[in-house]
Formats: C-alpha cells, sequence, structure tokens
C-alpha cells in the first residue's frame, strides 16, 4: 500500500471495509474484526490511528505483528489470510492489515468444535462501520454459498407465492412477518426465505442491530 492510499483510506474513517485501532487490544477481538471482514466485503484494519483520525502510532511492529499473526492463526476457525503492510506517517508507525474477502465462508471465533454448530458459532460480519454477530440465516446463506449450494431448481409454492405477495405491498419481509403472516413457525420461515435467497429470488440485508430483511431482486 502507498501513503496516498492510506491517507485516502484514514480521510474516509472508518467504514464497511475499513477500521482503526488505536492500539491492539486482545487477540479474541482483533480476530471478530477480521472475521467480520473474511465474511463480507473484506477490509483493512489501521493500528496506530486512534477513532478521531488521528495518527498515534504503534509502539513496536515487531509485537504488533506477532499478535496479530496469533490472531489470526489461533483466534480464527477456519484460519484466514490477510497481509501486513508498514507505513511511516509524521514520523509514527502504522500497521496495516489487510484482510480480503473469503471464499471458505463462513469464518468463526476459534470454539474448539470439531464440527461447525449454528447455534453456537460465534461468527462475525460487517455492517456499515460495525461488526456484528451474524444472524443464522446469514450464516445459512454463507456456507450454501461457499459449497457452491445455489439452488438452480426450485419449485415455487404456496408459501413462497405469500412472500411475493407481501412484498408486492411492502418493502421488505423479515422471519417474525412471514412466521406471523403464514401462521408457521419462524424456523420454517427462515428456511423458507433462506431458500428463496439461495435461488437468487431474495436478497438479504442486515441492519446496524443485526436484524435481518429480505427484498425482491
Amino acid at each position: 500500500m502507498k501513503r496516498s492510499e492510506l491517507k485516502e483510506l484514514i480521510e474516509e474513517g472508518e467504514n464497511l471495509q475499513c477500521e482503526f485501532k488505536r492500539k491492539f487490544s486482545s487477540p479474541e477481538k482483533i480476530a471478530r474484526e477480521m472475521i467480520a471482514f473474511a465474511n463480507t466485503k473484506g477490509g483493512y484494519i489501521l493500528f496506530g490511528i486512534d477513532d478521531d483520525k488521528s495518527i498515534v502510532g504503534v509502539e513496536s511492529e515487531k509485537s504488533e505483528a506477532e499478535l496479530i499473526i496469533d490472531a489470526a492463526k489461533n483466534y480464527c476457525e477456519p484460519p484466514l489470510d490477510f497481509n501486513i503492510n508498514y507505513i511511516e506517517m509524521h514520523g509514527k508507525e502504522i500497521v496495516i492489515v489487510e484482510v480480503p474477502e473469503s471464499d471458505n465462508k463462513p469464518h468463526r471465533l476459534q470454539d474448539y468444535e470439531k464440527e461447525f454448530d449454528i447455534n453456537k458459532a460465534a461468527v462475525i460480519i460487517r455492517v456499515n462501520d460495525k461488526s456484528i454477530q451474524a444472524s443464522k440465516e446469514m450464516v445459512r446463506i454463507m456456507r450454501a454459498q461457499s459449497g457452491d449450494m445455489n439452488l438452480t431448481k426450485y419449485s415455487i409454492g404456496e408459501n413462497e407465492k405469500s412472500v411475493f405477495n407481501y412484498l408486492e405491498a411492502n418493502e421488505n419481509i423479515s422471519v417474525k412477518d412471514l412466521s406471523k403472516l403464514l401462521n408457521i413457525s419462524e424456523r420454517r420461515a427462515s428456511r423458507t426465505l433462506v431458500k428463496l435467497v439461495r435461488a437468487n429470488l431474495l436478497a438479504i440485508h442486515t441492519k446496524d442491530n443485526g436484524e435481518e430483511f429480505f427484498t425482491a431482486i
């Protein structure tokens, strides 16, 4: 990364693909941020930059890098790819961690479980300038997409028709909306909406508070 590119990132502030860190906090907290970027669109963590965009620098590039490597390799499951760059600005060292979007989603915080447990796994995603816990719907969609399990043959039943009829009168629909509309369990409503996303008939969106909603494509 060039100094001009770093300056531009700082000026833009924290957003979907950029997070500022004054200093390294803990391996688990940094792993959460790295996982969020890997599970979403990729992004950068800038160490040595305060929330107000001021440049404070890091005390030691080497120790910071060692902690970042520890977070990525030992606190993320599966371990994720990343690159580290070092740039000096105003006499202070900035550590830039670039995390590309992963082809092996979903990543989760290391829980030492042999198999993925959707009820326990801490799967983090990026929404605007925040890193939040992904919903079960989002996790199911990520797993299907990584496994190249998009639905190519999918029959539209009465439940699915009700979704589209609802969306003709409303901007979006949630799992709770569909559950109430059809008087079915939220689990069944969730499965219906997830399948429609996998069939590329709906898009899933996440609010800042982690709530999901769905819109027609």
